[in-house]
């Protein structure tokens, strides 16, 4: 077992002293951090490469990193390289040296119970899937369709891409490439990308609405428009619950002709406020006969807290953001356990990962059947979306070559 520290595809930013209005200085901030952990409101991400030497010689690589927005809704602190070291040194090594694989299932299961950071969890868990499924003779997708038998015919999932801070290039790359869904749009500011009453992502919205509609080259184009507003509009309306439906059902006729999905529109301080607000919010919307779909972020972190938003069926999208999860068991479990509560299934995740992770998730997505995967890691569209967009493609064709067999 070797591990060597890594880069990730983005910074970790925190992200309350963002929300309190952090000062920029160019790509940097000027202001202090608040959330323990961060020396910076941006530093660069982090993350540890771990390959499992089998004895054929194959090489099985997964990545532990965590999300940008780390020790915030109730997740880890922000991840180190030097501590995700230590913990596996002390707690992972010891376990795998030597070890006979047998199932994912069962492997992963005994990592994830580990005291370990979430990242480092994650990580394992994506190398041990890499080595079972080579034990096998099948791709991730193939093992996991198998162990947790979903039942999915195996194919491309709509792809979801993040503009990050460039929100106007962006956009035009996302309509060019043909995106499934976008922009993401990183409202996380009132003043700035919010406004007061949310007059400036109202102005937004219509923008990439037109956009779509002049740049698109055929009009059977159809792309979701869904944005993260990071609690802004509960802080625009004093979470006010029919004010925030009214504002929301407005919004859902500025995106007219394109399905609209608002990620975190508030953020209530705890789990359970937030699963209580979330499904107010969600029936006044219906009660105004508004299609506008909601996503769960914050507070939903654990496999216990995506079972309590899907049981109170506080969201239409439940955004599995995988690093959150610790193993990426608990992707699976809960992709699963969301769809088969009728609800939307998102297998997200976060632009500070790495190329490897994203295309462990890749596989995970297709094989639970998600409604929509996160292209990733970074921000820079282009190379999420071909990262995600390829491992898809070929999977999908490793996968059908095998079942015309």
């Amino acid at each position: 077992m070797l591990c060597v520290p890594a880069r990730t595809g983005f910074f970790t930013d925190d992200q309350a002293a963002i929300r309190d209005g952090a000062e920029h200085d160019g790509f940097a901030y000027r202001s202090a951090p608040v959330t323990p952990g961060f020396t910076a409101v941006r530093q660069a991400g982090e993350a540890v490469s771990v390959m499992l030497v089998l004895d054929d010689g194959f090489v099985a690589v997964g990545d532990c990193a965590a999300v940008q927005y780390s020790g915030v809704g109730g997740r880890d602190a922000v991840f180190g390289a030097a501590v995700g070291l230590e913990m596996i040194q002390e707690h992972v090594v010891p376990i795998l040296t030597g070890r006979e694989l047998t199932t994912f299932r069962e492997l992963a299961a005994e990592l994830d119970a580990l005291p370990a950071h979430t990242a480092v969890r994650y990580g394992i868990s994506q190398a041990v899937l890499a080595a079972v499924a080579h034990g096998r003779g099948l791709t991730m997708a193939e093992l996991v369709r198998d162990e947790y038998d979903t039942g999915v015919t195996l194919g491309p999932v709509p792809i979801f891409v993040q503009c990050g801070e460039d929100r106007y290039l962006n956009v035009d790359k996302m309509i060019l490439k043909g995106a499934d869904a976008l922009p993401h749009g990183l409202i996380n500011n009132l003043a700035e990308r919010m406004g007061a009453q949310g007059e400036i992502f109202e102005a937004y919205l219509g923008w990439v609405r037109d956009r779509v509609l002049s740049l698109r080259t055929r009009e059977d184009y159809d792309p979701v428009l869904h944005f993260d507003t990071y609690g802004t509009i509960g802080l625009a309306f004093d979470r006010d619950t029919g004010r925030m439906a009214d504002y929301l059902t407005r919004l859902g006729l500025v995106a007219a002709p394109f399905r609209l999905r608002i990620e975190q529109p508030l953020d209530a301080g705890g789990r359970e406020a937030q699963i209580e607000e979330m499904a107010k919010l969600r029936a006044a919307l219906r009660e105004r006969g508004s299609a506008v779909e909601l996503v769960v972020d914050e507070w939903c972190n654990t496999m216990e807290d995506i079972r309590l938003f899907t049981d109170a069926q506080a969201a239409d999208v439940i955004h599995v953001k995988t690093p959150d999860l610790g193993g990426i068991n608990n992707t699976i479990e809960a992709l699963l356990y969301v769809r088969r509560g009728g609800l939307a299934t998102y297998c997200g995740g976060t632009c500070n990962e790495t190329d490897r992770s994203a295309e462990a998730c890749t596989h995970v997505a297709m094989a639970c059947g998600a409604d929509q995967v996160l292209a990733k890691p970074g921000m820079g569209v282009d190379e999420g979306l071909m990262i995600v967009g390829n491992e898809m493609a070929r999977v999908t064709a490793l996968a059908r070559a095998r079942d015309a067999r």
